[in-house]
């Protein structure tokens, strides 16, 4: 195979074994890489298991994209059965990782079992080694890659867990870089469950690519023609951050805890005043447009901003000032805590506060209650933070009418986007393949009809809520693009989202790289085939406990309206965003009930999940 090796590195903590697998071209062509080979593996392997027990396995995926001069092509998925939600469970994380993982000779890195203590992998080409972590467990992600690098040079990438991964908390991270992170839905106590400290990657082979030249050719214009963008300069100067005013003009930004969709000093906490407070900016491995603002924070250190963790860190909290949010994502980063699913399990802990539901705890806008409450979560050191390290679901269990004011989908906490008037991107959440995320079908900019770096006069919009079918087509063509072939690759989004490189660039630094001509309607249905498979993961994991209820979004956004702005008493109407999500079912080929049907899965080329699903349900 050109493009791909072929070979999966095959990691047993329990025995300390360690070997490689091939796999066929056919699976390659089929999954191309990233989030379809890990889900690939996953649905094989992975059945009925405990996220937190050696059976579940880690799973570390490239693309194609990945080692080679693709835009944005830095990426790295980690996939496992998620503990946070119980079902598939991954993210995507920009690291020099991804670039050794490839250079050293894998695909991925397959990694199950359990070690008796603390370790850590250290793989240089054919060379792996399982080496004793005892020196570095207890120690932060920035320390742990610090140390690591005094060992083995600076020359390699490195995926690591803090605190928050050892002590298991449901949606600790896998960190990198000092604030690249990856795998909301727990993957790093996945890892912190194993006993596996950190992964070191260290590769030096050449790639093998079925056409260099026209691979560099292609690569050079993609390049320049991101550099030649309108956008760009803007985009330089604020990336995501621009989204916090953006979202604040359009009652969607996330406050007090999704309460509302503006906030009152949203420009103290916006892409204006990071501009201000900007020291330098970081980026992925063969990035040339970073988005990694960083800034110093109140305590006078490096921490790196974009807009989720600003979001709900800053205005989901009532905390209205950027160096102080900064404080807490900069220690979400070092405890290794997905800074999203933390501002969401603080602020559900701050509303439960506020109406006497829990006697004690930080309110809106306690910035210093808020900065103890993630140490207290990162190391379960106290009573409300062991409670809160269980994530928005769980809690909500617990809570008296806490359901009403649990923003999550699924088990995984709502990201930047509060969607009381936004149907579509209502949907999206709800049927992203791990829980409430955008990073799938970022629609709200298209449903709008403006996007946050189109400039001041782009923002003034005249919008009205609908609920058309073109709502779940556009969710889907996002999915296909973002979810999909985004996520296969696997290559960051933002050179065509934010910026508007053409799409046609990735068909054909595709066939550049492996010799294989994929057509949209190639592309689209291997997106297809993924989604279509990660729902039956879902299902078969839910031992086929499953309804349309499971893509619904939060209660809040049906049962509450928008506290202020121009939308105010505004909220999603329940029967019009079901036959929505029956319009999403039909154009997907899945049933009423949202589960694949049965011609669509052998159309998809998944007969081998049928007798699986078979076991747990009925397929229609």
């Amino acid at each position: 195979m050109k493009g791909w090796w072929g070979r999966i590195l095959r990691v047993d903590l329990t025995n300390n074994k360690v070997k490689v697998q091939e796999y066929s071209p056919e699976i390659a062509q089929l999954f191309i890489g990233g989030r379809g080979l890990a889900a690939k593996i996953l649905w094989d392997e992975v059945k009925g298991v405990d996220p937190l027990s050696p059976e579940n396995k880690l799973v570390i995926a490239a693309g194609p994209f990945n080692g080679l001069p693709t835009p944005s092509g830095g990426k790295l998925v980690v996939a496992a059965k998620s503990p946070l939600t119980g079902g598939y469970g991954d993210g995507n994380i920009g690291t020099m990782a991804t670039v050794h993982l490839r250079k050293a000779g894998y695909d991925a890195i397959v990694i199950e079992g359990k070690a008796k203590k603390p370790v850590y992998l250290y793989v240089e080409d054919d060379n792996v080694s399982i080496l004793s972590a005892e020196g570095l467990w207890g120690l932060d992600t920035f320390k742990t890659e610090e140390e690591l690098k005094k060992i083995h040079g600076k020359n390699v990438g490195i995926l690591s867990i803090g605190p928050g991964g050892e002590n298991l908390v449901k949606y600790a991270v896998i960190m990198s870089q000092e604030g690249r992170a990856g795998g909301r839905p727990g993957i790093g106590a996945v890892m912190g469950s194993k006993k596996l400290k950190a992964v070191v990657i260290k590769g030096t082979k050449e790639i093998p690519v079925a056409d260099k030249e026209e691979l560099r050719k292609l690569s050079k214009e993609a390049y320049d023609e991101i550099l030649s963008k309108p956008t760009y300069e803007f985009w330089h100067r604020q990336g995501t951050m621009a989204a916090v005013e953006w979202t604040n003009e359009n009652s969607a930004l996330p406050t007090y805890n999704f309460q509302d969709g503006s906030f009152k000093f949203a420009r103290s906490i916006d892409g204006y005043t990071l501009e201000g407070m900007k020291v330098k900016q970081r980026g992925c491995p063969y990035c040339n447009m970073p988005c990694g603002n960083v800034v110093l924070d109140a305590e006078g250190l490096e921490s790196e901003l974009d807009y989720e963790n600003v979001a709900l860190l800053g205005s989901n909290l009532g905390i209205g000032q950027l160096n102080k949010v900064a404080v807490l994502n900069r220690l979400a980063d070092m405890y290794g805590l997905d800074t999203i699913s933390l501002g969401g399990s603080i602020a559900f802990v701050m509303e439960a506060v506020e109406k006497g539901l829990l006697k004690e705890g930080p309110t809106f806008g306690d910035y210093k209650g808020a900065k103890e409450l993630v140490k207290e979560i990162a190391f379960r050191s106290s009573e409300l933070g062991n409670f809160a390290a269980e994530g928005v679901m769980r809690m909500a269990q617990k809570v008296e009418g806490g359901e009403n004011f649990a923003m999550h989908v699924k088990g995984l906490e709502v990201s930047g986007y509060n969607s009381y008037i936004y149907p579509a991107m209502a949907l999206a959440f709800a049927t992203s393949s791990i829980g409430a995320h955008h990073k799938e079908a970022w629609v709200i900019a298209w449903e709008i009809g403006t996007a946050p770096i189109e400039g001041e006069q782009a923002k003034k919009v005249e919008y009205k809520i609908t609920y058309s079918p073109e709502k779940a087509a556009k969710v889907i063509e996002l999915q296909r693009y973002r979810g999909g072939l985004f996520e296969m690759l696997s290559a960051c989004r933002l050179p065509w989202i934010e910026v508007g490189l053409s799409i046609d660039y990735y068909p054909k630094l595709l066939k550049a790289i492996t010799g294989v001509t994929y057509t949209w309607d190639d592309l689209f249905a291997a997106a297809d085939r993924l989604y279509a498979l990660i729902r039956a993961y879902w299902v078969r994991e839910f031992n086929g406990n499953w309804s349309r209820r499971m893509d619904y979004p939060p209660k809040r956004w049906f049962i509450e309206g928008l506290k202020s702005g121009p939308y105010k008493g505004k909220h999603l109407e329940e029967d019009k965003y079901d036959k929505l999500l029956s319009e999403y079912y039909k154009m997907r080929g899945w049933d009423e009930r949202g589960i694949p049907t049965k011609e669509t899965l052998q159309k998809l080329k998944l007969d081998f999940v049928i007798p699986e699903l078979e076991k747990v349900t009925e397929l229609h």
